[in-house]
């Protein structure tokens, strides 16, 4: 059995025919043989491209990298998957290191750190500035350093994902499956690797403000399970200062002036009282999300130690590190 044979290269495309054709072919060169382009509907020739060059090639059924991401993992039955942008600004070289922790069993997940090596003109100075943004408040919302969260260049088990919940359309879903790796206790590493800059002759599909506020989104409302005190924290103790500011002003101005401002008095008191009402409600829910990561813990523990007295494995399936066959019609021919 080849070393690689279990691993299967996930490329999500959209217009990517200046470069897909390559990239296919230098992974399949680094031993990578099983690759797998799932295309969002491109009409400049890169399904074809990619199918020529040795891959297989589907056509995801909606639009968006976070759809296609999770439309292909129902027809990938290898053990790993080692996922990567077709764009050809990661190198096939540094697949090795990915796949490396997966391999050894050292790892679940593999992060490919970009600024480890970043090569001159990769990212701009504003995407470089909002990918520092990010990842502080993925630090700070989520409690874990995984230096560069929106890396397109990852690698993780397949038995590690299939809990996840993934709902993102577009470029969130990075996002998603860093949070959720915190969220499920997923053990996670990172690598680095090389970016290197776009081709001339290939344009991003990415749009830094909107994706940049989609993702500082996700990561808001999905510390909403993961981080209940943060996230219900936030608000009470936000709404508690706009009460306190606006008790402030009241008292102020009747010290002052002698003027009552009675309905502002009852808005700063009803958001004092709101705001600690939802700071005590994230207390209890965090404890609760506490206590249920444990139970989830223990649970996993009873689970493994009954396998290994039956005699068996752990779980994972055993594939020949392919693709399953899609439902009817849903392959290009």
């Amino acid at each position: 059995m080849d070393e690689y044979d279990d691993v299967c290269v996930l490329v999500p495309t959209y217009e990517e025919a200046s470069t897909i054709g390559d990239v296919v072919r230098r992974f399949r060169e680094q031993g990578f043989e099983r690759v797998l382009v799932v295309d969002g509907g491109s009409t400049d020739g890169t399904r074809e491209l990619a199918r020529e060059a040795g891959a297989r090639v589907i056509e995801q059924s909606g639009s968006g990298k976070g759809q296609a991401v999770r439309e292909a993992l129902g027809y990938v039955e290898a053990p790993y998957v080692l996922m990567v942008d077709g764009d050809a600004t990661y190198r096939p070289e540094d697949a090795d290191r990915m796949v490396a922790p997966l391999l050894a069993g050292e790892a679940e997940h593999v992060i490919g750190n970009r600024f480890a090596d970043m090569q001159p003109g990769a990212m701009s100075r504003f995407n470089k500035v909002g990918n520092g943004v990010i990842n502080r408040a993925f630090r700070w919302i989520h409690g874990e350093d995984f230096r560069d969260i929106l890396s397109g260049y990852r690698a993780f088990t397949r038995r590690s994902v299939e809990g996840f919940l993934l709902t993102a359309e577009g470029f969130g879903i990075e996002t998603e499956l860093a949070v959720e790796c915190v969220k499920h206790g997923v053990e996670t590493t990172v690598v680095p690797v090389t970016y290197e800059p776009r081709p001339d002759d290939s344009e991003t599909n990415l749009s830094p403000v909107r994706d940049g506020a989609t993702i500082i989104l996700t990561l808001y409302q999905m510390a909403k399970t993961n981080n209940p005190l943060f996230y219900f924290g936030s608000v009470g103790v936000a709404s508690t200062l706009v009460g306190l500011v606006l008790a402030a002003y009241v008292g102020v101005e009747w010290v002052t002036r002698g003027i009552s401002h009675e309905v502002i008095a009852v808005v700063a008191g009803v958001a004092v009282l709101f705001g600690v009402q939802v700071a005590l409600f994230g207390v209890l829910a965090d404890l609760i999300v506490d206590v249920n990561r444990e139970q989830t813990r223990q649970f996993e523990r009873v689970a493994r130690q009954v396998t290994r007295e039956r005699g068996g494995g752990e779980g994972d399936p055993v594939a020949d590190g392919s693709v399953a066959d899609p439902p009817a019609g849903d392959e290009e021919e």
